[in-house]
């Protein structure tokens, strides 16, 4: 008999992104809440069926969201800020408000903090418990949706963020605490399962991918608190412990003694779980959900390794049930190869998106314990992996090998860089930039798109965003910015626009991966060796230079973000691939130089996000190449080159050191959602980078005004030295509207000038 399947997660924007394209029509008021929900409806269904039909055994209902995973928990427990309840809006708005900020007749307020989940290129929303908070169950949303699959005839498994995993991730703003909470968070859950008790479901999956981090004894105990409490009142609904992104080597065995019916546990990206499993057993009494098929990365499984992996993994628990799922939640990944009709069979026959990971997981279960040898869906898989998938570029591999120690250091040192810069740019106190794009107005797409479908020529299209970007300069030197971009009309995405520009890679047409919200994301693929056909952003830069005599900042995607935002190969290091792409953006950086530009920013807004989550493992194995990455791509330029580069939504605080290592001139980051609680860890090592935290929220369509402002630079300057500070948003203006962001940057640079007056 085949073994049970199930996924932990399904992606929940839809094949073509119709639940993006319809919240957004809801937030300018083109589409109403109905429409809004029947779209959503749809596509749940649409998800649910298409699983079904793959025949997984188990459906997860209560993975899908208008926004995010981990703000569905706060309103589940009913833990809304008091700012949002105070509007007065519906429901649906209020959270909306959380997640995006509101500005209108009801009131002005920012929206909540935003983060990576864990080493992921997701983001999910930061709850927020105060003093006041008082925990309250409010599951219409996932009982809705279990009436809605089971109407459907489907076998139902509920999914929740589990308790712990909440706890850990929320921000306390008062001086109540964890332990302030944890009995009414248990309670709430417990309450949980007698709703879906009543509803008839079978097995309620609680997430807590927490428990791969670092755990101390405090956190092994409140974990058994809270799992104790709510157990003690959970039915006949069986209870799975779902885990991903790494192994729990800190509480493995407090874990399995759990009062849970299952357990899941990561063996793709858990490096001790298959270890853990074979010297501390596995309770026969409990189901074991193994993580088999990678839910993060696109390359077919190996099934002869994954079989072999089943078969050590029933010889270390054989009296325990066996269900084969997803490494993790299917978000992570495209939706199907199906929709690619551009890319060559002999390279997509490689991929599998979500819908091919569930075939993958019916065939696996299907082939297990079997004689494989006569399978053709085996024999045709082993196909994949005979021989080698790409012919290899020993010039690349050669340059990679010859590195030297010298091609990691620039110099001179930063202190005497940073005098003859401030001599050379001579820019004021206060200096204020942009992170580099701007706003990709319907006309910048439809240029695009004319250009993809051969209805104008190349002149044409370079004609067009020419235009664009004089009207970008312009409008920045009528705004009174002092360091200018060209504005980026020429690119589709930030890494995709590289990667088209460099040979190694393959594009896809529709593989979208949610990033945050309505943000979606087309990854591209590491097929081979990396490297630069000829100068990508040398001509536009050069051009929006010759506009001003305002600095240009060049514009430039670094090496690790590349890499991190593309779906890596899995038959070379991540450390080869990213010297090798360093090298060809190394290249690009020296004809920047050649060419004129004296600033030049190098992104490298995913570094934080493939850190490993347990701290003994980050410089082995990550910072010891990240960070050298990074360096060897501009250790090579003049001093009075001023180097930038800038990171996004994460956690920064314990790599600062790290982060002052990439030896940049100039570091901007998102702070505005964080409560610019970094900037008291940049004092604290004695950061020596010039910085500039983002002093507004681009991710919501608010204006800051002036005082705001002003506000949030005079507590920055007491942390960071009044000659070091930069004014800039928090992050690229690409999704912004026109008028908005003339508006935010008009007070942005209003501010700056009157705290140069008032600093003098």
């Amino acid at each position: 008999m085949a073994l049970q399947t199930t996924i932990i997660g399904y992606p929940r924007v839809g094949a073509h992104r119709e639940l993006k394209k319809v919240t957004e029509r809801y937030f300018k008021g083109l589409a109403s809440s109905d429409e809004l929900q029947a779209e959503a409806k749809r596509l749940r269904s649409e998800h649910w069926k298409k699983q079904q039909q793959a025949g997984i055994s188990l459906l997860p209902v209560g993975d899908f969201s208008f926004y995010d995973g981990t703000l569905d928990t706060a309103v589940l427990l009913g833990i809304v800020p008091e700012r949002y309840r105070q509007l007065g809006l519906s429901s649906l708005d209020t959270y909306f408000a959380m997640a995006h900020g509101y500005q209108g007749d009801k009131g002005d307020v920012t929206a909540l903090a935003m983060k990576k989940w864990f080493n992921t290129n997701y983001h999910y929303l930061v709850p927020e418990i105060d003093d006041s908070s008082v925990v309250s169950l409010n599951a219409s949303k996932l009982l809705d949706e279990v009436a809605e699959a089971k109407s459907l005839s489907l076998r139902v498994k509920a999914v929740v963020q589990g308790p712990f995993t909440f706890l850990k991730l929320a921000r306390f703003t008062g001086s109540k605490s964890i332990s302030d909470f944890e009995s009414s968070v248990a309670d709430a859950y417990a309450d949980l399962l007698s709703a879906l008790q009543s509803a008839g479901v079978e097995w309620l999956q609680i997430d807590e991918p927490y428990l791969v981090r670092d755990l101390d004894a405090a956190d092994i105990q409140l974990l058994q608190r809270l799992y104790s409490r709510l157990a003690a009142r959970k039915g006949n609904v069986k209870l799975l412990l779902q885990t991903y992104f790494g192994d729990i080597r800190d509480v493995y065995n407090e874990v399995v003694a759990l009062p849970v019916d299952g357990v899941g546990l990561d063996f793709i990206e858990g490096v001790q779980t298959l270890d853990l499993v074979r010297k501390n057993s596995f309770p026969a009494s409990k189901t074991l959900f193994a993580g088999v098929v990678n839910g993060k990365n696109i390359w077919r499984n190996d099934y002869r390794a994954t079989l072999s992996l089943l078969d050590q993994i029933k010889a270390a628990a054989p009296s325990a049930e066996l269900v084969l799922s997803s490494s993790c939640s299917l978000l992570h990944v495209p939706y199907t190869v199906a929709n690619e009709s551009k890319l060559p069979q002999e390279v997509l026959r490689h991929f599998a998106f979500a819908e091919e990971k569930l075939t993958e997981l019916t065939e696996l279960a299907a082939l297990f314990g079997s004689e494989v040898s006569s399978s053709a869906a085996f024999n045709a898989n082993q196909s994949l992996f005979n021989g080698s998938r790409v012919q290899p570029n020993t010039a690349v591999r050669d340059a990679v090998s010859a590195l030297k120690p010298s091609d990691f250091t620039r110099l001179p040192a930063f202190a005497e860089r940073e005098k003859i810069q401030k001599q050379q740019l001579n820019l004021p106190l206060f200096p204020t930039t942009t992170i580099g794009s701007f706003p990709q107005t319907t006309d910048v797409r439809e240029n695009r798109r004319k250009f993809k479908k051969g209805e104008i020529t190349q002149q044409q299209y370079d004609d067009f965003n020419k235009r664009k970007i004089a009207e970008c300069v312009a409008l920045q030197e009528e705004l009174g910015l002092d360091v200018l971009v060209h504005g980026e009309f020429e690119r589709n995405d930030m890494v995709e626009y590289f990667g088209d520009n460099l040979d190694g890679y393959v594009f896809t047409e529709n593989a979208w991966v949610q990033s945050y919200g309505t943000r979606c994301v087309k990854p591209p693929v590491v097929w081979g060796d990396i490297s630069r056909r000829a100068p990508i952003t040398v001509s536009t830069s050069v051009y929006a230079q010759s506009l001003t005599s305002r600095p240009m900042k060049g514009m430039l995607t670094g090496p690790v973000t590349i890499l991190n935002w593309s779906f890596p190969r899995e038959d070379v290091s991540r450390k080869e691939q990213a010297f090798q792409i360093a090298l060809a953006i190394r290249d690009e950086v020296l004809d920047l130089e050649k060419a004129g530009i004296r600033v030049i920013q190098i992104d490298e807004a995913a570094l934080r996000e493939k850190l490993p989550l347990r701290v003994s493992d980050w410089q082995s194995q990550y910072l010891d190449w990240a960070i050298p990455a990074f360096r060897l791509v501009h250790s090579g330029v003049k001093p009075e080159t001023q180097i930038h580069t800038h990171m996004c939504y994460s956690e920064f605080n314990d790599i600062i050191k790290a982060i002052d290592d990439m030896d940049a001139d100039v570091i901007t980051f998102e702070a505005s959602r964080g409560n610019l609680l970094i900037l008291a860890a940049l004092k604290q090592v004695g950061f020596r980078t010039e910085v500039g935290p983002g002093v507004y929220d681009i991710h919501s369509p608010r204006v800051p005004s002036v005082d705001e402002i002003k506000v949030a630079l005079r507590k920055m300057l007491q942390n960071v030295e009044i000659s070091k500070l930069w004014v800039n948003p928090d992050c690229g203006l690409k999704t912004r509207g026109v008028e908005e962001t003339a508006a935010s940057l008009r007070n942005l640079v209003q501010a700056a000038k009157e705290l140069r007056t008032e600093t003098k």
